[in-house]
C-alpha cells in the first residue's frame, strides 16, 4: 500500500519520527514509499494532529466512528474496510493506493503479456478479414482534464466509421468499464482530429478475454451490459464488413476459425418431468 500525503510526505521509517516530521512540515517529498500498518496509522494520526483535530473531529468529517479512527492510527488496518480507510484519507487529503504484488514483478509481465496477446489477435484478424480498416494501437489523448490511452482506434475511410476498441483481460469494476468506454466515445472525435480522419459515426467494441472467470462476471452483470453495449459478436459481425450506422458491442475473444467473431450462447436447458408415467416438456 502506498500513502501519499499531497502536502506532507517523506517520512522517517520509525513511526514516532514520522509523526515528528511530518507534525512540523519536514518533508519535502511528494510521496510516502510503500508503507506497513503501522507506519500508514502513523502517518494518519501526523496528519491529524497538523490540521489539529482530534479524532472525533475526523470520525465526523469522514463519516466514521473515533473507533475507527483509532484502530486506523494504531496499524489495525486488518480491521478496516477498504472504503472506510478511503474516506478517512479523504478527509486529511492523503491518497490510498493499493498495489498488487506477485514474485519480484512477474505480477506486472503477465497482465501485459495477456493484454499484448489479445491486442496482437484482434489486428492479426482485422489485417487478414477486414483489410478495408486502418488500425491505430494504443492511442493516447490529452484533452482539457480528459487523459488516457484507446486500445485500438479503427477508422473506415469508405463508411467514415469510427470503432474504439477496448481490451479487457479482466473485468473487475463493471461501473468502471461503462464509464470509461463512454467517456473515450465521447472524446474520439476530438482524439482522431489530428489524423485529419472526420467520422460520421463513432461506435464502440469491447473485446473481453476468454476465461471461466470473466464469462462469469459477464453473466452477473448482463442486464447492466446489454444495455450498455446492445450488440454482441455475432451482430458485430455483419457491422465489420459494412459500417454504418453506431453500434456499442461487448464479445468474449474465440480462437480459430470464428476468432473475435461470437460470445459463447447462453445454453437452453429443457427440463423434462415426468407426470403420471408420461414425460411432459
Amino acid at each position: 500500500m502506498t500513502v501519499t500525503p499531497r502536502r506532507h510526505a517523506g517520512v522517517a521509517s520509525n513511526p514516532a519520527r514520522a509523526w515528528a516530521q511530518i507534525s512540523r512540515g519536514a518533508c519535502p517529498k511528494a510521496r510516502l514509499a510503500a508503507m506497513d500498518d503501522v507506519r500508514v496509522g502513523a502517518a494518519f494520526r501526523a496528519v491529524r494532529i497538523k490540521r489539529r483535530w482530534r479524532q472525533a473531529d475526523l470520525a465526523a468529517r469522514s463519516g466514521s466512528s473515533a473507533a475507527t479512527i483509532s484502530r486506523i492510527e494504531r496499524g489495525h488496518l486488518d480491521t478496516i474496510a477498504l472504503r472506510a480507510l478511503r474516506a478517512v484519507a479523504a478527509a486529511l487529503d492523503i491518497r490510498v493506493d493499493v498495489t498488487a504484488r506477485w514474485r519480484a514483478g512477474e505480477l506486472d509481465r503477465l497482465i501485459n503479456a495477456k493484454h499484448s496477446a489479445l491486442h496482437d489477435a484482434v489486428a492479426t484478424m482485422f489485417g487478414e478479414r477486414l483489410p478495408a480498416w486502418v488500425l491505430a494501437p494504443e492511442t493516447s489523448f490529452a484533452i482539457y482534464a480528459e487523459r488516457g490511452v484507446i486500445d485500438i482506434v479503427a477508422w473506415h475511410p469508405g463508411r467514415r466509421a469510427l470503432l474504439i476498441i477496448e481490451l479487457k483481460t479482466d473485468i473487475s469494476d463493471v461501473n468502471e468499464l461503462v464509464g470509461t468506454v463512454d467517456r473515450k466515445r465521447r472524446l474520439a472525435r476530438e482524439v482522431v482530429r489530428e489524423r485529419g480522419w472526420d467520422p460520421l459515426t463513432v461506435s464502440t467494441w469491447v473485446i473481453v478475454a476468454p476465461g471461466r472467470t470473466n464469462r462469469a462476471r459477464v453473466a452477473a452483470h448482463g442486464a447492466m451490459l446489454r444495455a450498455a453495449f446492445p450488440v454482441d459478436g455475432r451482430t458485430i459481425r455483419g457491422w465489420l464488413q459494412d459500417p454504418v450506422g453506431s453500434v456499442a458491442a461487448l464479445s468474449i475473444w474465440r480462437s480459430g476459425p470464428t476468432a473475435g467473431w461470437t460470445m459463447t450462447p447462453v445454453r437452453r436447458v429443457r427440463v423434462r418431468v415426468r407426470v403420471g408415467g408420461r414425460v411432459a416438456g
